[in-house]
């Protein structure tokens, strides 16, 4: 009886110290688990610092009040609520013209806009992903870059920082991918030497003149650039479908739009096979000869057209999930008829079209050919005749592969087959169909 007792006592004891210990420890924790999920404590400071956090990956999401270095400038911050701004993706595949429709809202002064951030998530955890067709490895970083788009949509870019390699220190990188392409991460507070107004367009076609002018990014001024806009605008070439991000959608907190930008199919192989001339390889050998080499990945285009087909036969079922969430739009489109369509586009987004984007569509749809065939990611080129001077690249056997290949979303997206090398060259005659893809709510 009496041991009964002193371990009843001993029970009682050590119940108590575990309580404390856990009040103590949720007590001391509490305005970092506030932060993480947004939500600001009151009545009391809040220290967001990483300092104590020992797990690498970790994302605290406090970029609000990481320390900027001596030399970074001050600036004001508006109230930010996520509630209120629209969250915009651009879902696209390579070579399918998204460069260009990302600039439309890098344009907009109240857009904050990304190029391709899951290209380091990539990088870190998958490679090889852009040459795999194994779905069950092209599946493998869907959860961290969903993780990441929230934390970017947020403006908490210590999530990013985890993926950066070398990783930043104290905040700061010279290794963002493509930062050039971003005006948010070349313009104030980011960037202490912006570009002058008569210089803004090398922005576009040299984004190395924006890291030589504005040195090593500072993470945390852009975040607070972040904030300081009313939208937020990603583009991304690295989630094969729309699927992969319903539960973002989903997201009430988040009040995300997806735009999915399709191709002719035809048009996105032409184009590969100029830009990435080592992968393509094969390719060319077999435009040069006219014999299709046997050990050609056919693969490269076939899951192109699986991945697209996929997403359009989840959107055309009309998904409540997707209900006034997602758009349709045809490069070629968006190539014979910018203004149009981007009006129709902003209209769909809730956003008002700012003159300067107009200006910037007049200005970039008119180039000429030197310039592209000089820049293999510029913007800047005659639109209409880009979209399909495919048709003067390929051999007419490569395009009857690819087409019988592709049939069933040429016929979905209204894109035209031939049967005859004269039709192939005959450019009088386009095989884009009038076609009308309206977003349903």
């Amino acid at each position: 009886m009496q041991c009964s007792w002193k371990y009843i006592v001993l029970l009682a004891l050590a119940s108590l110290a575990i309580q404390y210990t856990a009040i103590r420890t949720f007590s001391t924790k509490l305005p970092y688990l506030l932060c993480s999920v947004g939500i600001e404590p009151t009545g009391q400071a809040v220290n967001c610092s990483l300092k104590d956090l020992t797990l690498e990956g970790l994302d605290c999401g406090c970029d609000e009040n990481l320390s900027h270095t001596p030399s970074s400038p001050t600036f004001s911050l508006p109230t930010y609520d996520a509630n209120k701004r629209t969250h915009i993706l651009i879902l696209a595949t390579t070579r399918s013209g998204s460069s260009f429709v990302g600039q439309l809202f890098n344009q907009h002064p109240e857009v904050f806009y990304l190029f391709e951030p899951l290209y380091h998530v990539q990088s870190v955890l998958l490679p090889r992903l852009a040459q795999s067709r194994n779905l069950a490895e092209r599946r493998v970083m869907m959860g961290a870059a969903r993780d990441l788009l929230r934390s970017l949509y947020h403006c908490h870019f210590s999530s990013l920082e985890n993926y950066i390699r070398p990783h930043p220190v104290n905040h700061s990188t010279d290794k963002l991918f493509r930062r050039g392409a971003s005006r948010s991460l070349c313009s104030p507070p980011v960037c202490e030497a912006p570009l002058g107004p008569d210089e803004q367009s090398l922005v576009l076609t040299d984004e190395g003149e924006c890291v030589k002018r504005c040195g090593p990014l500072n993470v945390s001024l852009a975040a607070d650039a972040c904030r300081a806009r009313h939208h937020a605008a990603i583009k991304t070439v690295r989630i094969p479908q729309i699927s992969d991000l319903r539960v973002l959608i989903e997201d009430p907190r988040l009040n995300l739009k997806v735009v999915q930008l399709v191709r002719d199919p035809r048009g996105i192989l032409a184009s590969r096979i100029e830009t990435f001339r080592d992968t393509y390889r094969l390719w060319r050998l077999w435009r040069a000869t006219g014999r299709r080499p046997h050990n050609l990945d056919l693969g490269q285009i076939n899951t192109v057209c699986e991945d697209i087909l996929r997403s359009m036969s989840t959107s055309l079922a009309r998904p409540t999930w997707l209900r006034g969430r997602y758009m349709l739009l045809r490069y070629e489109d968006m190539a014979r008829f910018p203004l149009q369509k981007t009006r129709e586009l902003y209209s769909f987004l809730g956003l008002v079209l700012n003159q300067r984007v107009e200006d910037w569509i007049i200005n970039n749809t008119r180039g000429g050919s030197d310039l592209s065939s000089r820049h293999k990611f510029t913007t800047v080129r005659d639109s209409a005749a880009n979209a399909e001077n495919w048709r003067v690249k390929l051999s007419f056997d490569m395009v009857v592969y690819t087409q019988t290949a592709c049939q069933p979303l040429l016929e979905l997206l209204g894109y035209k087959t031939i049967f005859h090398p004269r039709e192939l060259r005959n450019l009088s005659h386009s095989l884009v169909e009038d076609r009308m893809f309206l977003p349903f709510s």
